[in-house]
């Protein structure tokens, strides 16, 4: 099938990259985006392992590496600012703690965006409001009253994904709560960083600050996590998650008191549960999920964006390779893509249970199998097989 009409729910990461793959295999995308227009900041994501041929072999390893933090290694400090630990970009390959490609979650849409607006249709502050799929296609009814029929919609809307709701079920059914809550947010870079991330963790509460350099040398990203035994704070609520971090963290020592002065006037806060999800399948119909709306690992994992980027090269190559049908090109997407998922997984969730606070009355934990361990990660960073899709359509050539 030629001239497939596929509709994204957005705009983020995983719906351009998409976009991008899905222009390149001949179909006709569409990018929906409840927000007005691409959201600033955000947290440091990295791409590790295969990602990075991923980034490849959509031709902007250039303009992603361009646009990166630059972060030179992270300065493990006590409260009075001494350090006590230090890991480089360079450690583990350049796919160790702070990877040799992190950049700004905002600073990548902005990249995926400016790579795919000139032949792929942007739909900014609407959404979908309804759909009714049939064995042929998907009528869809969105919020600023327009209607218009696919031949497939993909939710990329992330970890509060409303196509998934929609198809799926609710949110509580798929979205489990890791215990751990994490917030950040841009700051005047009053403390002089200069390329090194500083981090902060009061083991005894399992809480945790930290300040990172970005691109704009001016200002700095401040990130706070604090356990939670559940997250009952609506994720659109901006001032509620602000009194929330005040609570938690208002006591925490180091810059902390300092970070959080510029609360109220920070153009970019964003606050949410860790969470995952975890999904029997990925797809109903002619209607399917990447990124976190299918499977998010979680922040702690540190391959959300792998996932989103990844996902988005299988799933377009399979659905082209199954010459648009949903039912096999969706199978071999979620067949391909979950041990690589699952691996990430378990490591989100094993992170969070490091930053854990000790139980005084239990003994010590248990000396870690590193061979196993490392073999996870191993899967985690490169376990997926990446086709050529040879024979399938491919509208731009490589670039290195």
């Amino acid at each position: 099938m030629s001239g497939t009409r596929v509709l994204v729910a957005g705009a983020s990461i995983a719906g351009p990259a998409l976009a991008h793959w899905l222009r390149r295999r001949g179909a006709e995308a569409t990018v929906v985006e409840r927000a007005p227009d691409l959201r600033r900041g955000g947290q440091a994501v990295d791409a590790r392992g295969v990602t990075r041929e991923v980034v490849r072999r959509m031709g902007l390893d250039a303009a992603v590496r361009a646009a990166r933090t630059d972060t030179a290694g992270v300065h493990t400090v006590d409260a009075d600012g001494t350090v006590l630990e230090t890991q480089r970009a360079e450690d583990h390959g350049g796919d160790g703690y702070i990877a040799e490609i992190e950049i700004l979650r905002g600073d990548l849409s902005r990249v995926l965006y400016d790579d795919t607006r000139d032949d792929v249709e942007y739909v900014f502050g609407d959404r979908i409001a309804e759909l009714t799929q049939d064995a042929d296609g998907v009528d869809v009814t969105f919020a600023g009253g327009d209607r218009r029929r696919f031949d497939l919609v993909i939710g990329a809307d992330g970890l509060h994904s409303a196509v998934r709701s929609t198809v799926f079920g609710p949110h509580e059914r798929f979205v489990h709560h890791l215990g751990l809550v994490l917030a950040f947010y841009s700051v005047p870079n009053e403390f002089g960083l200069d390329r090194w991330l500083l981090e902060y963790q009061e083991r005894e509460t399992g809480r945790s600050a930290l300040l990172r350099p970005i691109r704009d040398a001016t200002r700095a990203m401040a990130m706070f996590s604090f356990p939670a035994a559940d997250f009952d704070v609506d994720h659109r609520d901006v001032e509620a998650q602000k009194r929330l971090l005040r609570e938690r963290t208002a006591d925490l020592g180091w810059q902390t008191p300092r970070l959080l002065a510029h609360l109220d006037d920070t153009p970019d806060f964003y606050l949410d549960q860790v969470a995952q999800v975890v999904m029997d399948r990925w797809s109903s119909g002619r209607v399917g999920l990447l990124g976190d709306a299918a499977c998010s690992a979680s922040p702690m994992s540190g391959q959300g964006t792998g996932i989103a980027l990844v996902g988005a090269y299988l799933l377009a190559g399979e659905l082209a390779a199954a010459d648009w049908d949903p039912e096999v090109g969706f199978a071999r997407y979620e067949e391909r893509m979950r041990p690589y998922v699952e691996a990430n997984q378990e490591i989100g969730r094993m992170h969070v249970e490091s930053l854990q606070a000790p139980d005084p009355d239990a003994g010590p934990p248990p000396e870690p199998d590193m061979e196993a361990l490392m073999a996870l990660v191993e899967r985690a960073i490169n376990g997926v097989e990446l086709p050529e899709y040879v024979g399938v359509a491919d509208r731009a050539p490589l670039v290195s």
